[in-house]
């Protein structure tokens, strides 16, 4: 069985009043802009910022994606995004994604990524250099 390897980050947003709606609210389609921040501080946190992965000829588009609303958020409210990597040796990377206000989850959900090598216009296996990262965060994490 293959080694599975958790990584998590928080990082903050401030809703801005552009990601409201007529009432308020934040626009639901804001919150996969939110994964997104989530999902680029996670990657800068293995040592591999996300600049870098493509730099070296990879990017991970998105091939599935899915919010669950539980609460709104507002303008101005501080928001708490905690994405969570469960990394396998796997064609896809799946991120889970939760959101909390004041310690309240206002929402979930997750991210699926295939892995590809834009040079060579390609899916591919995770690679070498994204699987070394995970690695290295993962002692990192373990010592502190």
């Amino acid at each position: 069985m293959e080694e599975i390897i958790t990584l998590r980050n928080i990082c903050k947003i401030r809703v801005r009043y552009a990601e409201t709606d007529k009432m308020g609210i934040v626009y639901n389609g804001n919150y996969l802009t939110y994964f997104e921040v989530a999902r680029v501080e996670l990657m800068r946190n293995t040592g591999l910022p996300y600049p870098e992965f493509e730099k070296a000829g990879y990017q991970l588009p998105l091939v599935e994606s899915h919010v669950n609303y539980i609460s709104s958020a507002f303008f101005d409210d501080l928001l708490n995004i905690e994405a969570i990597l469960n990394f396998e040796l796997k064609p896809t990377l799946r991120i889970n994604y939760n959101i909390f206000r004041d310690n309240s989850t206002i929402a979930t959900g997750y991210t699926v990524h295939s892995y590809y090598n834009y040079l060579l216009k390609i899916p591919v296996r995770p690679p070498k250099i994204f699987v070394d990262a995970i690695k290295v965060a993962r002692k990192k994490n373990n010592k502190d």
